[in-house]
């Protein structure tokens, strides 16, 4: 499981660092944002997978 939240704030990580430098003092809340929808998009698609 850790290396599943690793992956996801790795590409939280860099879809944040296209709208905001990472020396910005908030550039943790935003990849925390975009961890968030990241992960809300891959649940989505499960379950729209599963579904079929």
């Amino acid at each position: 499981m850790a290396w599943l939240v690793r992956i996801a704030l790795l590409a939280g990580g860099a879809v944040a660092a296209w709208f905001i430098a990472p020396d910005a003092p908030n550039y943790s809340v935003v990849q925390a944002m975009m961890t968030i929808v990241i992960i809300a998009i891959a649940v989505f698609t499960a379950a729209r997978i599963r579904r079929r």
